[in-house]
């Protein structure tokens, strides 16, 4: 008998694993249900259990067990049927336990979720799953990794949780048992603990260690745990509670510093660096005076061991600047701006007699100058005494630059009290991403901006910076065109984003300057329309408040309208929610987007003009041309950057950065669940580019066209057709428009040279997937029945090429001119679209008309036949057509 078996105290993971074991399966499964299960688990069986593979432990068969499987579990319950031959088989996705018996066998997977390893082999066992499966499996994985947000999150979780969804899992079912709100017994608990919280701050990780009776309490502890975690948000949290069993200890940890199942194996418990737990089993006949001394020394014990498993975190040795200009009480400001020039800093620390008294910013330097104030350092510095030591942690800086505002803190010797360091928002930032950043500040590019834009447009620019400027609210332009200018390559379209009330800066323009403004309080943008006005609107700009010149340009230059974006950041509660919106800073709005090369921002109001602001190491990628997403989920969150990233790879020849690619290529499978809509708006922007071809052929070689359509390939030749479609003129004579329907001509037939050489049910199927519409489908499938058919019309006779060819869409014509390699075949489309297409008998409908001939099939098949004779050579001048028209009048019923 084969029996599976996991944790008591079972959480979703431990469930799912069973679920998964069970379905896997080779011989009968016995998948025994714990003892005790988490609250919320318990009321997902008792409305699903009935769909479910699970049997409670008394109905186990008394049957010897051959084989145990345990999972999500290095610690087994024995059952009744164990013999001493009993193989047993442990799949989990913890640290593996030193003490576990020689002869068992082990799987061990660093998988934010055990769940997901039995998810991966059913979905390579391609395994249907019922809704109620495929539910639980998903619970499984959501619980262990926070919903895919826990540091521990793999890209196979992800991919799993993928799956699942595809299979039908319910996250509406889902989210109803995720976090349950807590029970009576455990608000109590709750508030206990709450109340005995004592807070430890060691080597720069703030520690939270709270004890409290329970022994009333039957359910479990981690939902109480989850609680005052997300209330308190320490680096570690240690719940202590005394039940009957003994001692439970549940711990938490939010950082890389704190392996809580370290700390927990001393206590003879485990799990993951996480999230752990460890039971200490107490005399069933202690009374409560000897359980408070249990409890008191397991807390001891924790306190004493802690300092030993906390790995230190960065120091402020490591990242501050040595021997650090500092200022005096009695520095004038005409001097402090003269140094923050010249040495470009934010700020001075202001000591005297060795004691720092407080910091001299730039922004009250300037304001002091401004206001033609020569105030002294003492008389403008944000009095306070704020420092650091050497030894010190980075994420107590971070606290302390938080706390206190100051972008420039001093670093003191604890021995003698002097300056020796200071350390900066750069240097911390440098520290906590690992990239080259740039601050605002130190970069300007105001020169290149002026230079970049047509008059009239900056003179628009200049007029909302003004008014930015006028209400006290940071202004910039983002994203590519800060990128593109940089590059030097710069374009007239940008986005304008507001460190403020966006919607409140453009109804001040309109009014001003008129135009209409459409709003999106939502997300806290405003589009000012100034189509109608732009004639007028340069004249309304008498000065340029910038460079005080004239206004000038031509009201040309100016767009229809103009996006003004409040500065924001965006989360989701759970995955696939819509994002909820929070008005943030510019630092919070760059960090959304997807590439670093897309983070820059160069802020337009007041002194501020021109400055470049680079908080995720964007220059530095553009210099080392390297295409890099902002963090690891990247492409989860949105699967079209995989195609951003290789169209921008391929625009400014860049690189994907190494662990980009890794992302990327672990992502294939994501495209999957993108729309075709969104798929195919990503190949159009690679087909308006000038390396369109290289952009599809980089695709092809990601193995990336096969992700978005397993009939999607590339041929070599494919990218010097695809250049010369789309850069090349095309010969007026083959009369191709502009556009059909929404869609450019040379973007059209990239698509028919593309795809025009597939099977026509192939194409079928891609343009089912990409969601073409019919301007597009008609024509493609058109150019593929042509290909085939084309072999077979060299040798026919003109009116049978014209006749064949009159139903081709022009541009499929084109297209298979372009791709066909027989230069027969060439010269007959050449000769079809230069002269055949051309040739029409001077016999008119009008003329049959005259004749007293009767409308009918009989006008087609008459002028049929004249314009056949004529392309075959058989009628060369009118009056042999006059005479072949004669013999067509005199069969006439015949032609019937």
């Amino acid at each position: 008998m084969h029996v599976i078996l996991t944790h008591e105290q079972a959480d979703f993971d431990a469930l799912g694993t069973l679920l998964g074991a069970s379905l896997l399966s080779a011989e009968e499964p016995n998948a025994v249900l714990p003892h005790r299960m988490n609250r919320n688990v318990r009321a997902f069986l008792n409305l699903y259990g009935a769909e479910l593979p699970f049997i409670e432990a008394r109905d186990l068969p008394g049957d010897p067990i051959t084989s145990i499987t345990l999972v999500d579990t290095q610690s087994m319950v024995t059952p009744k049927g164990l013999t001493s031959t009993t193989q047993l088989h442990v799949v989990d996705h913890h640290q593996l336990r030193s003490d576990l018996p020689k002869d068992w066998t082990v799987t061990i997977a660093q998988l934010g979720a055990c769940t997901t390893l039995f998810v991966e082999n059913l979905r390579d066992h391609n395994g249907n799953l019922s809704l109620v499966h495929a539910t639980l499996l998903l619970l499984g994985i959501y619980e262990d990794t926070g919903s895919l947000t826990y540091s521990s999150t793999t890209p196979r979780d992800v991919r799993a949780a993928a799956y699942l969804l595809e299979q039908g899992a319910s996250l509406k079912i889902a989210s109803e048992y995720l976090n349950p709100p807590l029970s009576p017994d455990q608000r109590k608990l709750y508030e206990r603990l709450l109340a005995a919280v004592e807070t430890h701050n060691l080597l720069g990780q703030t520690v939270m260690i709270t004890r409290a009776p329970a022994e009333e309490l039957t359910e479990e502890i981690s939902s109480v745990a989850h609680k005052i975690r997300d209330l308190l948000d320490p680096d570690a949290l240690f719940l202590l509670v005394s039940t009957p069993e003994g001692i439970r200890i549940v711990a938490r940890s939010t950082s890389d510093q704190i392996n809580v199942a370290r700390i927990t194996s001393h206590f003879g418990g485990g799990g993951h660096e996480r999230a752990a737990a460890a039971l200490i089993r107490s005399n069933q006949t202690a009374d409560d005076e000897q359980n408070e001394k249990t409890l008191e020394a397991v807390y001891t014990e924790l306190v004493r061991i802690l300092p030993e498993n906390i790995r230190p975190s960065i120091t402020v040795r490591q990242i501050m600047s040595r021997r650090p200009l500092v200022l005096s009480p009695k520095t004038p400001a005409e001097t402090a701006a003269q140094l923050m020039q010249k040495y470009g800093y934010e700020g001075y620390p202001v000591v005297e007699n060795g004691k720092v008294v407080g910091l001299l910013t730039r922004r009250a330097v300037d304001r002091a100058i401004s206001h033609k104030l020569n105030l002294n350092a003492n008389s403008l510095m944000e009095a306070g005494e704020i420092f650091v030591h050497p030894q010190d942690a980075i994420d107590s800086l971070q606290r302390l630059m938080a706390s206190s505002g100051w972008g420039q803190v001093p670093v003191i010797d604890p021995d003698s009290g002097e300056v020796i360091g200071i350390v900066t928002r750069t240097d911390l930032l440098k520290a906590m991403v690992g990239t080259e950043a740039l601050m605002p500040g130190k970069k300007n590019l105001a020169a290149r901006l002026e230079g970049a834009l047509p008059p009239g447009r900056l003179a628009l620019l200049h007029v909302i910076a003004e008014e930015a400027h006028n209400q006290h609210t940071p202004l910039y332009i983002v994203g590519g065109f800060v990128r593109d200018l940089l590059l030097d390559r710069p374009s007239l379209d940008f986005d304008v984003v507001v460190e403020g009330d966006a919607i409140n800066l453009g109804q001040t323009l309109a009014k001003r300057f008129g135009g209409r403004i459409v709003s999106h309080s939502r997300f806290g943008t405003a589009k000012w329309a100034i189509g109608d006005v732009r004639a007028n609107l340069l004249e309304q700009i008498p000065k340029d408040p910038l460079s005080n010149q004239t206004a000038s340009g031509n009201s040309t230059d100016l767009p229809e309208s103009l996006d003004l974006i409040s500065a924001r950041t965006e989360f989701y509660d759970y995955p696939t929610a819509l994002p909820t919106v929070e008005r943030g800073n510019i630092k919070l709005d760059l960090h959304r987007r997807d590439f670093t090369i897309n983070t820059m921002a160069l802020r337009l109001d007041g002194r501020h003009y021109g400055e470049l602001y680079d908080y995720w190491g964007g220059l530095n990628d553009l210099h080392r041309g390297l295409v890099r997403v902002l963090h690891s989920l990247s492409f989860v969150d949105d699967p079209t950057r995989i195609l951003r990233a290789v169209r921008f790879e391929q625009r400014f020849e860049f690189q994907i950065e190494t662990r980009t690619r890794q992302l990327l290529d672990e992502a294939h499978e994501v495209l999957h669940q993108v729309s075709g809509d969104r798929l195919r708006h990503e190949l159009d922007l690679m087909l308006s580019e000038e390396r369109g071809g290289a952009m599809l052929a980089r695709l092809d070689e990601l193995g990336l066209l096969n992700a978005i359509h397993p009939g999607l390939n590339w041929e070599r030749d494919l990218t010097d057709l695809l250049q010369k479609v789309l850069n090349s003129p095309i010969d007026p004579v083959w009369d191709l428009p502009e556009r059909i329907g929404h869609m450019s001509m040379p973007r059209l037939l990239s698509y028919l040279v593309w795809l025009s050489r597939l099977p026509g049910k192939q194409v079928e199927s891609i343009a089912t997937r990409l969601r073409f519409p019919n301007t597009m489908r008609v024509p493609l499938l058109s150019a593929c029945q042509l290909w085939s058919d084309l072999p077979g019309l060299i040798n026919a006779r003109p009116s049978e090429v014209t006749t064949r060819l009159d139903i081709v869409a022009r541009p499929a014509l084109y297209a298979v001119s372009m791709l066909t390699p027989s230069s027969e075949a060439k010269l007959l489309l050449k000769r079809y679209i230069f002269e055949w297409r051309l040739i029409h008998p001077f016999t008119t409908g009008d003329v049959l008309q005259s004749l007293n001939v009767k409308p009918g099939p009989a006008y087609h098949q008459i002028l049929a036949g004249l314009r056949a004779a004529w392309l075959d050579g058989l009628v060369t001048n009118p009056e042999q057509e006059r005479t072949l028209l004669q013999h067509y009048l005199q069969t006439l019923p015949e032609l019937d």
